[in-house]
C-alpha cells in the first residue's frame, strides 16, 4: 500500500514539473572537458521602433560524450545546475561544421 502511494506521488511531481526549454545554436567553444559554449541567436521585434533586432546569448552546456566541435549546430535542453555556470545539456548535434 505504501509503495502504491509513493508511485502516485512520483508521477504527479513528474507531471507537475515545468516544461524544459529547448534551444538551437552554434558551438563557439569546445576546449573544455565535457563542456561546450553554445551561441544562440534570436530575432525579436523592438517594442517601440518595430525593427528586427538580433539578440545573442552564450549558454554553457554539458556534453557528456564530447561529441560537439566548434561550428556544429546543436540542440540543447535546460537542466538542473551542473556547475557554477552550466544549466544546459546537449541533446543532439543537428549539423556538423564543414
Amino acid at each position: 500500500m505504501a509503495e502504491d502511494n509513493q508511485n502516485e506521488d512520483q508521477t504527479t511531481t513528474t507531471e507537475a514539473r515545468a516544461f524544459r526549454k529547448v534551444r538551437e545554436g552554434v558551438v563557439s567553444s569546445a576546449s573544455m572537458q565535457k563542456s561546450i559554449v553554445v551561441t544562440v541567436t534570436e530575432k525579436t521585434r523592438h517594442p517601440k521602433y518595430k525593427k528586427t533586432v538580433l539578440r545573442t546569448k552564450k549558454l554553457h552546456t554539458h556534453d557528456e560524450t564530447d561529441a560537439a566541435r566548434v561550428g556544429d549546430r546543436v540542440r540543447v535542453m535546460e537542466t538542473r545546475p551542473l556547475s557554477k555556470t552550466k544549466r544546459w545539456r546537449l541533446v543532439e548535434v543537428l549539423e556538423r561544421a564543414r
